[in-house]
């Protein structure tokens, strides 16, 4: 197809899914909502961030934008930075970063190409925080924002959108720069947030850089077990042996959770700070684990969610399968999550629970419109094998939060659909980037779409990688998939002035 490719042999996945997970085929409690990145950044990063400069600053968002109903506004947080920009007279860009799921200090820390390339375009940068997340929330309090159903009605994707669509007119009217052009960037969420405003707002920002973002995770778009189709590969493309190890572990779990103390036994084994409560908790502490080993398998050393070593998963497999003989393999199975949770050595022990007031805006989401069919396929997967429940996430949700989840809302509301067909006819100005070793790449777009909605894939990615500081350790082919992405960004900036010309000219 037409568009841009990095010079790089890749590989094509018919696009893939992820995430709401119901019960197993062993009736384990397994968490339906989709791991993106909202365990850490609920809090932000515990480690030493880059250090970039900006100003933190507040604008008072209507929290209900599609009613006339006279609501209270609420704080929304944003970052800003115009260290750089040459102003208005001169058209400086705004480099707008569509905030996720949690903290926005945390995505501004971790988002350091756009920080980067802020200079070489003379770019104002603004990180706005999505409603509901770390300091912007309405009524007054998270606890307040999280009561019921009918307080965290307003947590949409749609919301978000209008959120920040409104602050950047306003944005533009406060610096006299109505003619400045509005570049988008996200990873993940943040990502899909991007994408989505520019097919809905189109007149607002001139293009956007989309970063592993699982648009098409939808109803029925890819098949649900792809997710962790990919987490397993990248753990048998280490070791096969390893993978085994993997595999076999959770019915060794469920066999000694049924002995005698066998719940105490597990906690002594995984060196728990509490008791488990039971197996069905250990398992997402491990799938957790083993799910952002895949997102995270950078080529480097990276602090992003854990301070991890290069390749992480071979250390992980290093570690399990080269445990002295006469290791059993949930000793095993303890020794390579360490790579995750305790690399540096320092935790005593580990606490299973990262979500102890119970106020994940995630899983709201996930319960209403974020709805993401997964599965684990008993072949391919080192999983335990289950089927995607509907009926099983429908009561969940109705018993968490007295709602039935909308799976269709999505795709009605921002396509899925026969992507190609859609973005081909109405989309433009948009970079899908992705790596095959993330475990959502499956459900993105993988493929080129038009001159102007390209797919960048490599290989040796993994989740939003080309969005992170750069490093003197970068492979050559990221330099290169960053050098690609400020060429396309270059050219909408100079087709925005070119058309504005025109338009001025006549």
């Amino acid at each position: 197809m037409g568009g841009h490719r990095l010079n790089l042999s890749t590989l094509v996945f018919s696009v893939a899914v992820i995430i709401v997970i119901s019960h197993s085929a062993q009736s384990l409690p397994l968490k339906h909502s989709p791991r993106f990145l909202r365990k850490l950044a609920a809090t932000g990063s515990p480690f030493a961030p880059p250090q970039f400069h900006y100003e933190t600053r507040y604008f008072q968002q209507r929290l209900d934008h599609f009613s006339f109903s006279e609501l209270p506004t609420f704080p929304q947080r944003y970052l800003i930075s115009t260290e750089h920009w040459v102003g208005p007279q001169r058209l400086g860009p705004i480099f707008f970063y569509c905030g996720n799921e949690g903290d926005i200090e945390w995505f501004a820390q971790n988002t350091g190409f756009v920080w980067e390339i802020a200079p070489r375009f003379g770019a104002m940068v603004v990180f706005p925080e999505h409603r509901y997340y770390g300091e912007s929330t309405p009524f007054g309090s998270a606890k307040e924002a999280y009561k019921d159903a009918t307080t965290l009605s307003y947590l949409t994707a749609e919301q978000a959108l209008a959120d920040f669509s409104v602050l950047i007119t306003d944005l533009k009217q406060n610096f006299s720069a109505k003619d400045c052009p509005v570049v988008l960037f996200g990873g993940s969420y943040g990502g899909m947030l991007a994408a989505w405003m520019r097919l809905k707002y189109p007149h607002i920002a001139v293009g956007a850089l989309a970063s592993s973002a699982p648009i098409l995770q939808f109803e029925d778009i890819v098949p649900p077990e792809t997710f962790y189709n990919i987490v397993s590969n990248s753990f048998k493309r280490e070791s096969f042996t390893c993978f085994n190890y993997i595999k076999q572990s959770w019915n060794e779990i469920i066999s000694t959770g049924q002995t005698y103390n066998g719940l105490e036994r597990l906690t002594k084994t995984f060196n728990l700070c509490q008791k488990l409560k039971s197996t069905g908790d250990l398992y997402d502490w491990l799938d957790s684990a083993y799910s952002y080993l895949a997102m995270v398998n950078y080529p480097y050393p990276s602090d992003f969610l854990m301070t991890l070593p290069g390749h992480p998963i071979r250390e992980v497999c290093k570690r399990i399968d080269g445990a002295p003989a006469g290791t059993n393999i949930l000793e095993r199975i303890y020794e390579g999550v360490n790579v995750y949770y305790n690399y540096t050595g320092k935790e005593k022990c580990f606490e299973l629970d990262d979500d102890p007031h119970g106020m994940s805006g995630w899983d709201w989401q996930a319960c209403t419109e974020m709805v993401m069919p997964m599965s684990s396929n008993q072949d391919s997967s080192m999983f335990p094998p289950y089927e995607y429940n509907y009926t099983s996430v429908k009561e969940e949700c109705w018993n968490d939060y007295g709602v039935k989840p909308r799976p269709k809302w999505i795709t009605t509301e921002f396509g899925g659909h026969d992507i190609h067909t859609t973005l081909k006819k109405f989309g433009s100005n948009i970079i899908f980037s992705n790596g095959l070793l993330d475990p959502w790449s499956g459900g993105s777009v993988l493929q080129n779409i038009s001159e102007s909605v390209v797919s960048l894939v490599t290989e040796e990615g993994a989740h939003h990688i080309d969005l992170r500081p750069s490093t003197q350790n970068d492979p050559r082919w990221l330099v290169e998939q960053r050098e690609t992405e400020i060429k396309l960004i270059e050219g909408w900036i100079s087709d925005y002035h070119q058309k504005n010309k025109a338009v001025f000219d006549m």
